[in-house]
């Protein structure tokens, strides 16, 4: 099936906003396009780009940044009319990178980390997929800060669900790696200016396929697939069919 949108939105104050859509199923179906958006941090967007996202459809903006996060960098669809707005933090853990130790001694794996996120956040990862699964009518937008890591897990549990295989989605993980050289340099240099050892900020920044293929295998391994992982978290067949029809 050829394309029929961009994936990748352009937007002057985010780097790393794209579509869910166009991924090919074991069904031989397609994620639907314009329906699930995946991106970075939304406290840059200019006035345009708010009105760029609300044409395009957003009335959903799911937020996963923790509170000092969107205390710093408030988000411009907290209290807008137009969008209903949730701010769930999701693996608090995981960012940001400059609360890190700054040894660069300090052993760190992202796939380990994916995977204790997993198995230790289980009520936020199913409040964030509840309001996905409730959202009305129109696009959802959920995002982080780098829009790498508790975005990506969100993503794969996602398409996983659609019975999307693991190579799309590890490659649809490894995008944020070639489109977001701008919003990594900027966190790189926050980080960096903020003490975080260099070894450790390199670690936190890398996007590599192993990871998310490991967080796959440990989704399989562990729980089954993604549909029992939810439904592990308490999510009923109803919300599952909920999460699929946006899907696809």
């Amino acid at each position: 099936m050829s394309q029929t949108f961009d994936r990748l939105l352009a937007l002057e104050g985010a780097f790393n906003v794209r579509d869910l859509g166009g991924y090919a199923t074991r069904t031989a179906g397609t994620t639907r396009w314009r329906s699930v958006l995946r991106g970075d941090g939304l406290h840059r967007l200019s006035e345009g780009d708010i009105d760029t996202l609300l044409k395009t459809g957003v009335t959903t903006v799911i937020d996963l940044r923790n509170a000092e996060e969107t205390a710093a960098e408030e988000n411009p669809f907290r209290s807008h009319p137009a969008v209903r707005f949730h701010n769930t933090s999701l693996f608090h853990g995981l960012a940001p990178i400059d609360i890190a130790a700054s040894s660069e001694d300090v052993p760190f794996d992202m796939a380990m980390r994916y995977r204790d996120a997993l198995d230790t956040c289980r009520e936020a990862v199913s409040a964030v997929l509840r309001a996905i699964a409730d959202a009305p009518d129109g696009i959802v937008l959920y995002h982080c800060s780098a829009g790498k890591d508790r975005t990506g897990i969100i993503s794969a549990i996602l398409l996983s669900l659609a019975d999307v295989d693991d190579d799309a989605i590890i490659g649809d993980y490894a995008l944020t790696a070639t489109i977001s050289g701008p919003l990594i340099g900027r966190l790189r240099e926050k980080a960096l200016e903020r003490g975080t050892a260099p070894a450790l900020v390199e670690r936190f920044l890398a996007c590599e396929p192993q990871t998310m293929r490991a967080t796959l295998d440990h989704i399989r391994r562990t729980y089954g697939g993604a549909a029992d992982y939810l439904t592990g978290l308490g999510l009923t067949p109803a919300d599952l069919a909920a999460l699929r029809r946006r899907l696809l």
